[in-house]
């Protein structure tokens, strides 16, 4: 069973748009290149940078709870720590390496969400530790890369009768030319992408960020809602580790380990 990889995305910021990549190189265990490496926490979230632990998602500005995050597309350098925010006509240019910067961007976010001055989020940074939504579950799947079939999406799209927006899943990895639906019943197989090689670890369980529509930031379509009336769970993707590294780019093989 082979298919074709159809774009890879980064996450760098938790919460904010993703970074159309050309090609990345995986190595084990170390999951997508600065995929939610950073993230603003809230107020209350209780994360110490010099002490990390994993986290429930919604202690971060996060889609599940804040839809207005994707009413502005964002670009972060994680090397020079500068993040653009490109609302309508406009840009808002924050330097993340600099407590005056980190600041405003964390006024910014605060005003978009509808969060009080007493609630002002806080950027941070604790790398390795990464914010992945699935964190809590292992160091593992901290580290692990998310692939979304993107025949899967369009058999749903077709199901309930809308179209369905690939980017409302926000996978690292989105392919094509599998079985709607085959790469869920693939936990515990190895697949090959290109020169590399994973390990599926777990299904995706969808939550409300994927209701929010990436293009109007409304809430337009009870994803979760639909999955489970559709099909009978909550699921769409996959979470991989990775255990041969190497290059991938778009067009790469994606194809299913047999035995």
């Amino acid at each position: 069973m082979t298919g074709s990889v159809v774009s890879l995305t980064t996450y760098p910021v938790k919460g904010l748009s993703g970074q159309a990549l050309d090609r990345v190189e995986l190595e084990p265990g170390r999951g997508f290149p600065m995929d939610r490496a950073f993230g603003f926490a809230r107020a209350d979230s209780g994360f110490d940078p010099d002490n990390p632990k994993p986290l429930p998602k919604d202690r971060f500005l996060v889609l599940m709870v804040d839809a207005a995050l994707a009413s502005v597309s964002t670009r972060f350098d994680p090397e020079t720590r500068i993040l653009e925010v490109i609302h309508g006509d406009e840009t808002d240019t924050y330097d993340l390496g600099e407590a005056d910067g980190c600041e405003a961007a964390s006024r910014y976010f605060a005003t978009l969400t509808g969060l009080d001055e007493a609630d002002l989020p806080r950027f941070v940074v604790a790398e390795p530790h990464r914010f992945t939504d699935v964190s809590v579950v292992s160091p593992d799947l901290m580290n692990a890369v998310s692939l979304i079939n993107r025949t899967s999406v369009e058999a749903f799209a077709e199901a309930i009768g809308k179209p369905v927006d690939p980017m409302r899943f926000r996978g690292n990895i989105v392919f094509e030319g599998w079985p709607a639906f085959s790469e869920l019943d693939r936990v515990g197989a190895e697949i090959r992408i290109g020169a590399t090689r994973l390990e599926v670890m777990m299904r995706t369980k969808r939550c409300a960020a994927t209701e929010v529509n990436p293009e109007t930031a409304e809430r337009d379509l009870p994803v979760p809602n639909l999955l489970r009336r559709t099909y009978g769970h909550f699921d769409m993707g996959i979470y991989a580790r990775v255990i041969e590294g190497g290059p991938v780019v778009p067009g790469d093989p994606v194809t299913l380990v047999e035995g």
